[in-house]
């Protein structure tokens, strides 16, 4: 070990205490690959803060040294984000001691939580003061705040609550100075100039790091619905989803697509879960909430009838209890898993305008076909909001090898046809490492020479998460 290097991890261990560094790569390999096994790096070590105050100390040490930063949550991102690149110099600052729940403002509907937290001590401390804090994603009991508003994460609620940025109404961050920027506040209102907060959520690290938030949070609904409908096609499902939200407004809080591969490989890798019987070859997962007093059984009840009538569905089952209601959400929530069972797929988060969702289906499976025959396309996702999981695989294990060897010409198809269409190429996974290379062809240079200065005068150095997003 260099001496240079031994008087650094010597710092670092002052700063945090030697049993929060770990300095042997044999002690950190899992943090130094992403959740899909896509991306694998090295790191100089590994150091976990334990409040903003470390948090700092540890910054300033590494900006001292010259030496690059990787935050990581809990390593539960999909584009490679929170993984470090191949050098070896770079260290990698894991979140997980800033776990406490700091505050919850009730009368404010707010709640301060260190970035470390998992999303589902967030949802629980919420619950636990009669509140909710509405995103809901499948890694809920793994993922971390922090990296929750790094990429803005969405789930399946953003239809009625929003993203992230929505519901984040303070920030606390260690800049890449070293600087602190305290801006907690619990206020709905506060125009003094730029957005400090919004700047940093979505950025994936590179601007500051994130350590902790105050949150919005809203009444915890007295009732929940929930009902599995089967469509024709992805177009009924949009037509469906225009006049569920005409007959219910914000008491619709998520409408999900789920295609028949999808289904497919959740009985394949998943027998145990307790299936709908399926005879359609689309499926919508919607939910309703509210209050008691807005009925919502019976209209909802009174809504099934109507669309069968009107052969908006062609059937319908509606959850008769919570167990039954957990179980609809958890085929929905194994989706991701059991693609991950079948083999290596292709992703692509994608946004597009709801209208235009069905077209981008008709427009991008012909071409995909043509230049890999006997291609497998899995679509799900947020229909509510436009934002369409679509990924891709072959049957067997040498042909999806040979996909993956050709993956930046299927992602051109398909992110073209996203293009065309006015839509975006990442809808809440957010850039990483993944589609960094793949922004000149998408965005415009007016766009990209903006970001490019707001990293250059908030980080000059380009120390903190270096090739993540730029």
């Amino acid at each position: 070990m260099s001496q240079n290097k031994c008087s650094f991890l010597k710092k670092l261990a002052a700063i945090v205490g030697s049993a929060h560094l770990l300095t042997d790569p044999v002690d950190f390999a899992p943090a130094l690959t992403d959740w899909r096994g896509r991306y694998t790096g090295k790191a100089l070590a590994l150091v976990r803060p334990g409040s903003a105050a470390e948090a700092q100390a540890v910054v300033r040490a590494c900006l001292a040294a010259n030496l690059p930063m990787q935050a990581q949550g809990g390593n539960t991102g999909l584009v490679g984000g929170a993984t470090p690149d191949a050098s070896g110099r770079t260290l990698l600052i894991q979140m997980s001691r800033l776990n406490r729940i700091r505050n919850v403002d009730a009368a404010n509907n707010a709640l301060t939580a260190e970035a470390g937290c998992s999303l589902q001590a967030v949802q629980a401390a919420a619950i636990a003061r009669n509140r909710l804090f509405p995103l809901s994603l499948a890694a809920e009991g793994s993922c971390q705040i922090g990296g929750n508003l790094a990429a803005n994460a969405g789930g399946v609620q953003v239809l009625r609550y929003g993203a992230m940025r929505d519901l984040t109404l303070g920030l606390e961050a260690v800049l890449p100075n070293g600087d602190l920027f305290e801006g907690l506040a619990g206020l709905r209102k506060n125009n003094v100039g730029y957005d400090l907060r919004h700047l940093l959520i979505g950025a994936e690290g590179t601007l500051g790091l994130i350590t902790a938030a105050t949150l919005k949070l809203f009444p915890l609904p007295e009732e929940k619905v929930t009902l599995w409908l089967e469509v024709a096609s992805p177009a009924a499902a949009v037509d469906l989803l225009n006049r569920t939200q005409a007959a219910f407004d914000a008491q619709l809080t998520a409408f999900e697509l789920i295609c028949p591969l999808a289904l497919k490989l959740l009985q394949r890798h998943f027998p145990q879960l307790a299936f709908p019987t399926l005879t359609a070859p689309w499926h919508v997962l919607c939910e309703f909430s509210g209050s008691r007093d807005d009925h919502l059984p019976e209209k909802t009840e009174h809504f099934i009838v109507a669309a069968l009538a009107k052969h908006l569905a062609q059937d319908a089952l509606l959850a008769q209890s919570e167990a039954q209601r957990k179980a609809f959400w958890r085929i929905r929530e194994n989706i991701s898993e059991a693609q991950k069972k079948e083999g290596v797929s292709i992703k692509h988060d994608i946004a597009l305008p709801v209208s235009r969702i069905d077209e981008f289906l008709t427009r991008v499976i012909a071409p995909l076909a043509a230049a890999f025959p006997c291609i497998r396309h899995t679509a799900f996702g947020h229909l509510g909001d436009g934002n369409l999981h679509f990924n891709l695989s072959m049957p067997e294990p040498e042909a999806n090898a040979r996909l993956l060897a050709r993956e930046s010409e299927a992602s051109r198809i398909v992110y073209d046809q996203v293009h065309a269409l006015g839509g975006s190429i990442s809808a809440e996974h957010g850039i990483g490492r993944l589609k960094r290379d793949l922004l000149p062809r998408y965005q415009s240079p007016t766009r990209l020479t903006a970001l490019r200065a707001i990293k250059q005068a908030l980080d000059p150095k380009g120390l903190m998460n270096p090739g993540v997003l730029l």
